[in-house]
Formats: structure tokens, C-alpha cells, sequence
């Protein structure tokens, strides 16, 4: 079915007289599809993920019961890039930059820590329209498995040091590292205000170890990022937490590409 999907998007951009550009400069005219989702099991974003595996589909990996709550779309036809981990002195204004450049607004979901070394990032951010994302204090995929004060404790700081950074700031969206949401962690977040924002496509840009580097996670995050993306996706990607120069040269190359071809919303 990717494969049907990936020939036919060639197709139809082939009759609008577009070019696939890969991260060489060159053209990309083929590339091999994703394996379907079916194919694939784990969470993702930082923990046990695998390419392609919805946010929903995660959640049902790890906790059947934390699936209720969780978005994995937009709930409309626009797409909505997400960028974790941040904000990060290096790859966070270059993100900002490019959107910047394509008149595109996006949803940062923030580390209290970064947040904390970082304030002018978070209103720089904020200046520029973006929308804001509760990703826990220190990035801890266990959380959801904690009491319920616990987790509200970690929310609360996280939001207190992003209002902190920016005040008058608004979080509307919490984000569970490595997808492992659970029933507490969705309720907890709804007290604070919080809808629970999941995604339905990743490139796992953060397993370097796995993707590479540079040039060679550019061309991976393409491949996945093109052949996942549909109306209504929300697309999983990192500003922050190693090298994501890959990332970067990715988006550089995504943002027009897909400004061209659907309606890029903040959430």
C-alpha cells in the first residue's frame, strides 16, 4: 500500500511538473517506501520507536488504556510539523529561520531544563507565532507510570519556567516522551489544560545510530516524511538532543515542498 501511495504522490507531482529534490542538490526520483505499519511495533520519539507507527498506535504498545485522549491528527486536512526536545541554541534557530523564511508557523514541544538554560529561545519562539508544548521537565518517558502528583508536579514545573521565559504564554498541548502515554498522564494533562498531542508520522531523526548523520538522516527523514505525510498528519521531528543537522537540511527542503501541496498549521 506504500508503495501504491509513494507511486502515485510521484505521479501526480511529476504531472505539476515538480521535482523531488534530495539532500545532494540532485534529483530524488526513487526512493524505497517505509515498511507499512502493520510491518512495525515499539513506541516512538525518543524511546522504543519505529518509523511510520502512529502516536495511537505507540500508546497501544505499551498501555492499551492510555490510548483514549491522545491526537494523532490534526482533526483537519491541514499538517502540522512538531519539533521535541528544544529549545537548543544550535538547530532551534535555524528551524525558526526556515519557517520564518516560508511564512510557516509550527508547535515546539519544550524540556523544562532547555527551557530553564534557554529563556530567550522560548520567546523567540513565541514572538514569532508559534505554538507551545509541555515535553516534561527532564524528557522522562517513565512519567505516566508515576502517581498522578507526581506527574502534575513535573507538568507544573515544566509550564512554570516556559511562562517564566515568556509570560503571557499559552501551553496548550502535552507531549509524553518516547509516545509512552498512560491514563494518568492524559487525565493530569486535561486538569492542567493540556490536550495530549500525539503524531502519525516519524522519521526517528533522533537515532542517529540508526539513520546516520548530515546528508544521510536528510535523505532518511525525506523518504519517511514523504511517504507517511496525508491530510491531517501531524510530523514528529527534533530541534534539540544531539546532532540535528540532518533534520535542518531536511526541512529546509519539507517546508516548501509541503507549503506547497497542504495547508502547514500551528495546532
Amino acid at each position: 500500500m506504500n508503495r501504491i501511495r509513494l507511486a502515485a504522490t510521484a505521479i501526480a507531482l511529476a504531472a505539476a511538473g515538480a521535482i523531488l529534490v534530495g539532500c545532494g542538490g540532485g534529483n530524488n526520483a526513487t526512493w524505497e517506501a517505509a515498511p507499512a505499519a502493520s510491518e512495525q511495533a515499539g513506541g516512538s520519539g525518543g524511546g522504543t520507536a519505529v518509523e511510520g507507527t502512529s502516536a495511537l498506535a505507540a500508546a497501544k504498545a505499551t498501555d492499551q488504556s492510555g490510548i483514549a485522549g491522545v491526537m494523532a491528527n490534526t482533526e483537519s486536512t491541514g499538517v502540522a510539523l512538531t519539533f521535541d526536545d528544544g529549545p537548543d541554541p544550535n538547530y532551534t534557530p535555524k528551524i525558526l529561520e526556515l519557517l520564518r523564511k516560508n511564512n510557516v508557523k509550527a508547535t515546539f514541544c519544550l524540556v523544562g531544563i532547555q527551557v530553564e538554560e534557554f529563556p530567550q529561545l522560548v520567546r523567540d519562539i513565541v514572538a514569532d507565532g508559534h505554538t507551545l508544548c509541555n515535553h516534561t521537565w527532564k524528557h522522562d518517558t517513565g512519567l505516566g507510570k508515576k502517581p498522578e502528583d507526581a506527574i502534575r508536579a513535573d507538568m507544573q514545573k515544566t509550564q512554570h519556567a516556559i511562562v517564566a521565559a515568556a509570560p503571557g504564554a499559552t501551553v496548550k498541548y502535552f507531549r509524553h516522551p518516547g509516545g509512552m502515554w498512560t491514563p494518568r498522564a492524559v487525565k493530569v494533562a486535561k486538569e492542567l489544560g493540556m490536550a495530549s498531542l500525539g503524531w502519525d508520522v516519524d522519521p526517528m531523526d533522533w537515532n542517529i545510530a540508526k539513520n546516520g548523520t548530515g546528508a544521510k538522516m536528510c535523505d532518511h527523514i525525506l523518504q519517511v516524511v514523504r511517504n507517511g505525510v496525508k491530510p491531517g498528519s501531524i510530523i514528529l521531528s527534533h530541534d534539540a538532543g544531539g546532532d540535528r543537522s540532518g533534520t535542518v537540511a531536511a526541512y529546509e527542503i519539507l517546508v516548501p515542498e509541503l507549503a506547497a501541496t497542504y495547508k502547514l498549521v500551528a495546532m
